[in-house]
């Protein structure tokens, strides 16, 4: 589960100027290949990039292959997605959730 045209994958290397730096608040979606949750909730992910195109930024951060920023921002169960704004963490749902209640969380921020 590689990144799309909607969902970017970004990296420990990549995070600070394609996340911190956005100009737009943007949705971390923290997951793993093993996860079951994750794999029902990136779908849900991609639906709302396609919504909020252009207001939101949407990226995904696999877990596995990038250890250190999970445990800087606390992630300890996945999937975990985190809204950052202005290089902060704003908000966050750990565990899957309907699309409404991420929307909620989006809404609350943009």
């Amino acid at each position: 589960m590689s990144g799309s045209e909607k969902v970017a994958a970004v990296s420990e290397q990549s995070f600070e100027e394609d996340v911190l730096k956005s100009e737009k608040p943007t949705l971390v979606d923290f997951w793993a290949e093993w996860c079951g949750p994750c794999k029902m909730v990136a779908p849900v992910v991609e639906e709302l990039a396609g919504d909020y195109d252009g207001r939101v930024r949407f990226t995904k951060m696999n877990v596995d292959e990038n250890i250190s920023l999970p445990t800087r921002y606390g992630v300890r169960g996945i999937p975990a997605m985190l809204l950052f704004k202005d290089g902060k963490v704003v908000d966050q749902i750990i565990g899957y959730v309907p699309k409404a209640k991420l929307k909620e969380m989006i809404d609350r921020h943009v």
